[in-house]
């Protein structure tokens, strides 16, 4: 009876947990590359995902393809910039590549789920109507920015690896489970490559 007992708490996680633990990474790196001010909203749910799940993207390939899409495209407060990142992740990892005028596309389904969840949790998706109640509070809207750069990287993680499972298996973990201080993020954006994990 006592061996059972042992044996029930030393179990490995189950599938689902390793999951559920998975998209909790993917989610925190992406908040703490904003956070830390190493990208932008998009540019961290971009790349969080790109490299948390080995997306073959070289990491300034990836930052430069988001650059443009924070604080609603590039500014003009439209689309909110972590949903943009969230699609090109979308388009990364389940777009179709072209080679096949048959190859069916599972991102434009896999978009359109991205942006009901996203809309479902937070009200919009547009920059502008997202930040209204922030919009002269600086410290609250970075924190709403983080917020919503965590859920976007976490809403996409979640359809990606119900639609490609193997993903999990492959996962980088170090990657995802190094943690950067607000020095560290400035180190890198100053000296690339010298502080560790970079982000170009």
């Amino acid at each position: 009876m006592m061996n059972r007992m042992k044996e029930k708490r030393t179990q490995e996680p189950s599938a689902d947990q390793k999951v559920e633990a998975l998209i909790e990474l993917i989610k925190a790196k992406a908040q703490n590359l904003f956070v830390t001010r190493q990208f932008q909203c998009a540019q961290a749910v971009l790349c969080s995902l790109n490299e948390g799940l080995r997306g073959r993207l070289r990491r300034d390939a990836a930052a430069r393809l988001a650059s443009g899409l924070a604080e609603g495209l590039g500014g003009s407060g439209c689309l909110c910039g972590a949903l943009s990142g969230g699609v090109l992740a979308l388009g990364l990892f389940m777009g179709k590549d072209g080679r096949n005028l048959f190859n069916a596309s599972g991102s434009s389904f896999s978009t359109a789920l991205l942006h009901r969840e996203f809309t479902e949790r937070f009200g919009s998706a547009c920059c502008k109507a997202l930040s209204k109640t922030v919009k002269h509070d600086r410290k609250a809207h970075f924190e709403q920015c983080a917020e919503l750069t965590g859920a976007a990287a976490e809403i996409a993680t979640r359809i990606i690896l119900e639609s490609r499972p193997n993903l999990a298996k492959t996962a980088d973990l170090d990657y995802l489970t190094t943690k950067d201080s607000i020095i560290t993020g400035v180190l890198n954006r100053i000296l690339p490559g010298i502080a560790g994990h970079c982000p170009v």
